[in-house]
């Protein structure tokens, strides 16, 4: 399946940013950078509510702890996203390919999702707010640059998103205790501020 390699890697894009995905998508289609784009992500529709749900998240993303609700409600989009992205660029016939696509980016965009929203509470737990912006605006950076490669270069920018998969993997591994020491303070905050 010759465009797996792209699937995996808007999958691994989904679960960081999936509205960039869908909006860089459009317009790369839109304006004839590449004819891989399929139609229904190139509607105008489609790409001014991902255009404007992208600047949310550009907002939402950037302030610590509102990320984090940012991310827990997007525990279901971006999966969701990955998995719609991925069938849409394997085709629209409803064929097995195009369903095992969708699996592989709605599969690709939860583990992504999971170490973004896991690094996030880590990075949470410092109390300044200049690494969360840091490390936001380089999610967002980071996600053009590897779906703009992927569109030349498919096979390359797979093999960068599985690299970055796995790091990122072992990143949320290694920060584990510190997200256990930010949820302990987050369960003993509810307890503080609840009724009695």
């Amino acid at each position: 399946m010759s465009v797996l390699p792209l699937v995996f890697t808007s999958g691994w894009a989904s679960g960081i940013n999936a509205y960039a995905v869908v909006l860089l998508f459009g317009v790369f289609g839109a304006t004839g950078l590449t004819d891989e784009v399929p139609a229904s992500l190139q509607r105008t529709d489609v790409l001014i509510a991902a255009g404007l749900l992208f600047l949310c998240e550009a907002v939402a993303d950037k302030i610590p702890y509102v990320d984090t609700v940012w991310d827990t409600v997007h525990t279901v989009i971006r999966p969701v996203s990955g998995a719609v992205v991925g069938a849409l660029l394997a085709g629209q016939s409803g064929s097995l390919p195009d369903l095992a696509a969708g699996a592989v980016g709605g599969s690709t965009a939860l583990v992504s999702h999971l170490v973004k929203a896991g690094t996030r509470m880590a990075v949470n737990t410092s109390p300044e707010p200049f690494s969360n912006i840091a490390l936001s605006t380089l999610e967002d950076l980071g996600v053009a640059g590897i779906i703009t490669f992927a569109l030349f270069h498919p096979v390359a920018a797979a093999s960068i998103a599985a690299t970055l998969l796995v790091l990122g993997v072992v990143t949320v591994v290694f920060l584990a205790s510190r997200i256990r020491r930010f949820l302990r303070r987050r369960a003993r905050g509810r307890v503080v501020s609840g009724p009695g």
